[in-house]
């Protein structure tokens, strides 16, 4: 696993919406220390403008969240957006409509098919990103071996967010042994209860084994750890720091 830390811009995603703010924001997270950006919530921007900026602090892109619709009506676009800002993982944020209805999994993994093939002809590695709802029950088997069993390609990598699959009653660690050899990155952030309801939070600040997590994380394979956090009770770049200082004191640079 490469050892630089990463930021999912995301978490920072409202100081992301204009060039000079997004130039701000990344002069931020690489003070912080992160050297690697996944980029997701941030304005639409030329891809040449977004590489200038990165380039200019010393980030490098490693992973996108790009819209469903681009990839499948505008494959080609999305290929030369990524090798533009020099990132070969293609990340989708999730399934359209966040639904694990049979019918819209088997619409989406039909789509995914031939998109993940087109993108492996770019030179370029499709990744989905988990949240909960995927592990809904269909019959003895969740919504999310189903979908991935329709989806006729081994260009389908995985973005497994470990806050969510806790979340759904997974063990993080022991899934992503799992799935050793399929994981494209992980997003790291942590899960804490308050007054009873669970609260995403600061890695390090909440009740997930981050022993076990990263030892598996390295175990199988992953190929790169990015932080994220979708909600945050302070400055989220703020956020950003106390995970990487937690984060770096596990190996993580």
């Amino acid at each position: 696993m490469d050892k630089r830390l990463g930021a999912q811009m995301y978490t920072v995603r409202s100081f992301c919406k204009t060039l000079e703010d997004f130039d701000e924001s990344c002069r931020k997270v690489r003070e912080i220390g992160y050297k690697i950006v996944q980029l997701s919530g941030i304005g639409t921007f030329a891809p040449e403008d977004i590489k200038k900026i990165l380039d200019k602090h010393g980030l490098e892109a490693v992973c996108t969240h790009r819209p469903f619709l681009n990839y499948m009506e505008k494959t080609d676009e999305e290929i030369e957006y990524h090798k533009t800002i020099g990132c070969h993982i293609c990340g989708l944020g999730g399934m359209p409509n966040y639904a694990a209805r049979d019918d819209n999994i088997a619409i989406v993994a039909k789509c995914l098919g031939p998109i993940c093939e087109d993108l492996k002809k770019g030179g370029m590695t499709f990744a989905y990103h988990n949240h909960a709802f995927e592990f809904e029950k269909k019959g003895d088997r969740y919504a999310w071996d189903v979908f991935l069993e329709k989806v006729q390609s081994d260009n389908l990598k995985l973005i497994l967010d470990v806050y969510w699959l806790a979340h759904a009653g997974i063990n993080p660690a022991k899934f992503i042994r799992d799935y050793k050899g399929r994981i494209a990155c992980v997003h790291l952030k942590d899960k804490k209860i308050v007054n009873g309801e669970a609260k995403m939070c600061e890695v390090g600040k909440g009740n997930l084994d981050w022993d076990d997590i990263l030892a598996a994380c390295e175990e199988a394979g992953v190929e790169y750890a990015l932080v994220e956090q979708d909600t945050c009770e302070t400055d989220p770049f703020d956020c950003l720091k106390t995970s990487y200082e937690f984060l770096s004191k596990k190996g993580f640079e």
